[in-house]
């Protein structure tokens, strides 16, 4: 086996504890958050009754109300948050709002082929949508479309990137897909470690995403969605005759004629999806404020959003005050698909992300990181959101982004509310949406699946990218674990 350029360009020690020693654990995006943006909300108490009941306080949840609203104005919609609008994933990701609705292109053209015309079409329209939305609502959530760059860090991938490129040109998207050579790359953002890459120019924005979350709630409240916090669901109630829908938690409970369940990674409230995702956890790093001197010596003038070509991979972005977010490469499974606090710290992880960091730009050693966290992404087996209803069609749910629904979110909102509605269109009949994927199997298995691929990953990143036989297997019957 070979070894990657992380092994073969390594700081010093020095470097690694000093960039860490006064580091504390707190997501950024939060603490960034100005006062007027986390106003605290009641808890959920007596019974309130609704036309549509939301579980879940994150994006999906909160575009789902506002969209809601949207549709009907005159609607009643409750929002019931276990603990604070946006404190789990929506609240601490790294900001990448994409306009794939199947997790890249390559998953979409291995699963859906004859679809991805139509959700290329539907994902840009859902992205533009999200632009639009600062101005049409009076949100700021720091949306920049500046594109995504995929740079190449060892040889073979040069390759990969040139096939890339050519493809997109074959369909008439060469002026958004623009292969860098090294010359050109390192132009763009100054890495030693670059050795080509491709710039997705249109597809792929950046936003804060607590500010997003936070947003989408002021808004959402403005058009009369009524928001309860630290109010842990307990129970999903449908007596059989009544034709509703109710959801109970220890202080309340919300009668509605509908419900959404937006708990994405947290057990799903229906038997039929708890084995359907796996919590995986995700590490990052963000520094202080860069100073002029290191922005200049890095270039990055475009503030595109970076995303290496490992299955082990990197991503990484600036900040509005140049502040650089750095996470990703391990993924950890938990055995009993758990989600716990005690599993965001994971210091052996921040101290492999610091030497990575600073392979990848030597010239910013002496820079400090001021925040270090985690959180679980809700991965599910076609590495994409799936859709269904239950309880004769009163309950409506979407969850298994995978790490990339900052903007597929968006979509899957309009996705639930036209099943509710019991609408066929051009949404609703996608074979994404008809179509459930295979579940994870229970444990024991699923660890040993799991630690295994993970394993198996990083054999192929040490070998060209030559995929092992458990993968082709994996690949073959449509079943992934994503770093």
């Amino acid at each position: 086996m070979g070894t990657t350029v992380f092994e073969r360009r390594t700081p010093s020690p020095s470097v690694i504890e000093h960039s860490l020693a006064g580091t504390g654990h707190s997501v950024f995006w939060r603490d960034d958050l100005p006062d007027t943006l986390k106003p605290k909300r009641p808890k959920l108490a007596g019974t309130k009754v609704a036309e549509l009941v939301v579980v879940g306080g994150g994006y999906t949840g909160l575009w789902t109300a506002l969209l809601a609203k949207e549709r009907n104005p005159d609607a009643r919609v409750v929002l019931v948050e276990a603990k604070r609008i946006g404190w789990a994933a929506s609240g601490r990701n790294g900001g990448f709002c994409e306009a794939s609705l199947t997790h890249g292109d390559e998953n979409g053209q291995a699963r859906w082929p004859k679809e991805m015309e139509i959700l290329h079409r539907l994902g840009m329209q859902n992205l533009d949508e999200i632009e639009a939305s600062e101005a049409k609502y009076g949100m700021d959530f720091q949306f920049e479309r500046t594109g995504q760059l995929a740079p190449a860090i060892e040889e073979h991938q040069v390759e990969w990137l040139r096939d890339w490129a050519d493809e997109a040109a074959k369909h008439g998207e060469g002026d958004d897909v623009v292969f860098l050579d090294e010359a050109a790359v390192r132009a763009s953002v100054n890495s030693p470690t670059y050795l080509a890459g491709v710039w997705e120019k249109r597809t792929n924005a950046m936003v804060h995403p607590a500010r997003l979350a936070a947003e989408l709630a002021r808004v959402a409240e403005e058009r009369g969605v009524e928001i309860f916090e630290n109010s842990p669901v307990r129970s999903l109630e449908t007596p059989g005759s009544t034709g509703a829908v109710s959801v109970v938690t220890h202080g309340g409970r919300v009668d509605a004629k509908h419900a959404v369940l937006a708990t994405n990674v947290f057990p799903s409230l229906l038997k039929r999806n708890r084995l359907m995702t796996v919590p995986v956890y995700d590490y990052v790093l963000m520094t202080e404020p860069l100073s002029a001197e290191q922005l200049a010596s890095i270039g990055w003038n475009d503030r595109q959003g970076i995303g290496d070509m490992a299955n082990q991979f990197h991503y990484y972005r600036l900040s509005k005050d140049n502040r650089i977010l750095f996470g990703g490469y391990d993924a950890i499974y938990h055995y009993g698909r758990k989600v716990r606090e005690e599993y965001e710290n994971r210091p052996e992880t921040w101290q492999k992300l610091a030497s990575h960091f600073f392979t990848t730009f030597p010239q910013l050693e002496g820079l400090q990181f001021s925040h270090q966290w985690a959180g679980a992404i809700d991965t599910s087996t076609q590495f994409t959101a799936f859709f269904g209803t239950a309880r004769d069609g009163r309950v409506a749910y979407a969850q298994g982004f995978t790490g990339l629904g900052v903007g597929s979110t968006r979509f899957a909102g309009e996705v639930m509310l036209d099943l509710l509605e019991g609408r066929e269109n051009e949404r609703t009949t996608l074979e994404m949406v008809r179509k459930r994927p295979l579940p994870f199997p229970p444990e024991p298995a699923a660890a040993m699946g799991i630690n295994a691929t993970r394993w198996s990953l990083d054999r192929a990143d040490h070998n060209r990218g030559k995929r092992n036989v458990l993968l082709k297997t994996l690949d073959a019957l449509g079943l992934g674990f994503d770093s």
